[in-house]
């Protein structure tokens, strides 16, 4: 038995970073940009209005009060338009947020700056004053965006590596890229084995039951942005687990469920040890302690195996710990390590004679400026609602027979929306497994 540091650095050692692919952008949002991203142009592209309202000369608002200054309107301006004359001196023009500024002009009066002398005509058609009033001064350069003061032409807007979220999805559509270079995403093929499974939607049959695993996995595969592969279930023999394991090995990363502990009919070992290679079968966690790593060959590919625990709670803490680290890594994202939190145990945690992390379910809130976890009921690792319900892990040591209410424990965060958001990083204070699967967050 190993521990978890060890376990997830022997995984990490297996797992490369996957080949670039060219990417629609709409579709590259969660990738990892491999080439950077320039625009060939100024962003604005134009000086442009940042208000609604009238471009004028600012010199000739000079002195405009309650006593305005009254100005020639000569036309009208919308975004995407521009404007074939020249403001001269006591000309104005009415224009739109987003417009190019007119030549000749320098300042943007709003609306609210003046009089808005449009009148309505009987039909209800909007017709244009000739004239405006501006009720104060205007300043050389107000409400006016320039010309590259976003981006210049030339320069790398998205630097390679960076993780492409919806704000840098839209600066690279502004720079008028509609396909990204990015890191492609993992297939992982999803395999649960055992004579007791049914699919969802079968009938239901004496003791069987029906695979949850299969679906869970797939789930966390696709949330953590990989492309699920579902093998369906092999029954425990080892022709059909031979085959289904043969059929996904065309995947880059090939995740089981049961068929790894100490029984007659798991059979995943004997297959493993047989067809490729064995690593390690038993980590020092709980739940998560049946856990086989390995890898196949096929074509001159290296296709790395995680076997994960049948027990439903098990196989979800067993992928978050494992499977999702080497998912990232694949993604090409180095920042792969949970939040982990301080917080105050409000029940007691029972870990007595098990020499093992235990991996507690939890729901952890916010309250006056300080982090509290309750455990999610029974910790039973068939349990799958406890699972449901958390939204952290506990990382209590082997060492600690029981938490007291009221001590402080570390969480390792697996979603805020049950907890509240937390604030920056700090690097410090972790136990030595802590440290090998997350980072510490700083306290609300």
């Amino acid at each position: 038995m190993i521990s978890i540091e060890e376990a997830l650095g022997r995984i990490l050692s297996y797992v490369d970073v996957l080949p670039a692919e060219q990417q629609p952008l709409v579709d590259a949002l969660g990738q990892v940009l491999a080439a950077d991203v320039s625009s060939s142009f100024d962003i604005p592209p134009l000086d442009n209005t940042a208000m609604d309202g009238y471009a004028v000369r600012a010199e000739d608002t000079a002195g405009a009060t309650e006593d305005p200054v009254q100005l020639r309107v000569i036309g009208e301006l919308a975004a995407g338009y521009t404007f074939d004359r020249t403001v001269e001196p006591g000309a104005a023009v009415r224009i739109m947020t987003g417009a190019p500024v007119p030549a000749g002009a320098d300042a943007i009066v709003p609306f609210e700056e003046t009089d808005e002398p449009f009148q309505a005509a009987p039909s209800g058609v909007r017709r244009l004053a000739a004239e405006v009033k501006v009720l104060k001064t205007a300043e050389t350069g107000a409400n006016i965006r320039r010309a590259g003061e976003d981006l210049r032409a030339g320069q790398v807007v998205v630097p390679k590596g960076t993780v492409l979220r919806p704000s840098e999805i839209g600066v690279i559509a502004s720079v008028g890229t509609a396909a990204v270079k990015v890191i492609r995403r993992p297939v992982v093929a999803v395999l649960s084995t055992g004579d007791e499974l049914l699919e969802p939607g079968e009938r239901r049959a004496g003791a069987r039951i029906y695979d949850s695993n299969a679906h869970s996995v797939s789930a966390l595969v696709r949330r953590y942005g990989g492309v699920p592969m579902m093998l369906g279930i092999a029954k425990d023999t080892v022709e059909e687990l031979t085959a289904k394991i043969h059929e996904g090995l065309a995947a880059d990363l090939l995740i089981t469920s049961a068929g790894v502990s100490r029984g007659d009919y798991d059979i995943v070992k004997d297959v493993l040890t047989r067809e490729g290679e064995i690593d390690f079968w038993t980590v020092a966690m709980k739940p998560g302690k049946p856990l086989a790593f390995g890898c196949f060959q096929k074509d001159g590919r290296r296709i790395p195996h995680i076997g994960l625990p049948g027990n439903p709670v098990s196989a979800m803490v067993a992928f978050e710990i494992f499977g999702r680290p080497a998912m990232l890594k694949m993604m090409g994202k180095s920042d792969w390590r949970r939040p982990i939190v301080r917080a105050i145990a409000e029940e007691h945690i029972v870990n007595r004679n098990d020499p093992r992390l235990f991996l507690a379910r939890c729901i952890v809130t916010e309250r006056d400026g300080r982090y509290y976890a309750s455990p999610t009921g029974a910790q039973g690792s068939g349990i799958l609602t406890s699972m449901m319900r958390a939204n952290a892990l506990t990382l209590i040591p082997a060492e600690i027979d029981v938490v007291e209410p009221g001590e402080e424990i570390q969480v390792m965060m697996l979603d805020w929306s049950r907890g509240e958001e937390w604030g920056s990083y700090l690097a410090e204070g972790q136990d030595s497994a802590a440290a090998a699967i997350g980072e510490t967050a700083a306290s609300p």
